[in-house]
């Protein structure tokens, strides 16, 4: 962790979901971040499904006891979910299955039982990102012409989907606070994303630009431009994705923008 990392701004930067970055490190308290604390970063080839076995790439140093010790749940059960691995001939890059166990499983989930709507009652419940700072009111939204595409919510497998907004081409991406840009560059899945850190701890974020405008460093009026909306060709729009955060916990953009 450097100095104004949020969990938010790690997975962006290190192009993988916020949620599966969460569910890696289990015991991580997201406001209660320190500069130079380490966190087990997801690549492209690991998974940590809502229910069922992580798939998790082995690291460096790693034994079956210590990544149980990680998730939460047993060494015996990593060995009987990979009966072709031998634990003293664990190679790194290597992908085995890590159960978790009922009990790691269930403070997941939130204790909920296996009911058949398991999904659903993950629905229900939005991150909560505590009370809004006075400051986070009234902000105007980042587009002149713009009409949401997406809403921010989760979507129908219950992962949590930021605010989509379709634009026309050439349309300047506006800082809807001022700030200072702690990131502007390209992220794999977002494009060129640009990241703003606002006082109080709120950050707005910018993504599937086509071109940025402004640098890493710079500091920011509200209204000014930040980057050109890129298109994409799955929508065939000129689209651009919109977070807000505090504390690194996503916020609903419709309580803060007029």
């Amino acid at each position: 962790m450097q100095r104004g990392d949020t969990l938010g701004t790690l997975a962006q930067r290190a192009g993988v979901p916020l949620e599966r970055l969460q569910r890696f490190n289990p015991n991580v308290n997201a406001r209660r971040l320190a500069v130079g604390q380490r966190l087990l970063m997801p690549t492209q080839r690991e998974r940590a499904p809502y229910r069922g076995p992580y798939r998790y790439q082995v690291r460096p140093g790693d034994t079956y006891t210590r990544i149980a010790r990680r998730f939460g749940t047993q060494a015996s059960r990593i060995q009987s979910a990979n009966p072709g691995v031998r634990p003293t001939e664990l190679k790194v890059g290597q992908l085995i299955q890590v159960p978790l166990s009922a009990r790691s499983a269930a403070s997941r989930s939130g204790g909920g039982s296996s009911s058949s709507k398991p999904s659903t009652a993950r629905r229900a419940s939005l991150p909560d990102p505590g009370a809004l700072p006075g400051s986070a009111r009234r902000w105007p939204w980042p587009l002149d012409d713009y009409r949401i595409a997406r809403a921010y919510g989760t979507d129908s497998h219950g992962t949590l989907q930021p605010m989509l907004l379709a634009t026309q081409r050439g349309a300047r991406a506006k800082a809807v606070a001022s700030g200072e840009v702690r990131y502007a560059g390209s992220m794999r899945q977002l494009g060129k994303v640009v990241i703003v850190h606002h006082p109080d701890n709120l950050q707005s974020v910018y993504a599937l630009c086509d071109r940025l405008l402004v640098e890493s460093g710079q500091d920011v009026n509200r209204g000014e431009a930040l980057c050109i909306v890129g298109h994409s060709n799955a929508t065939e729009r000129h689209d651009l994705l919109f977070d807000l955060r505090h504390g690194g916990k996503p916020v609903n953009p419709r309580r803060v923008l007029r």
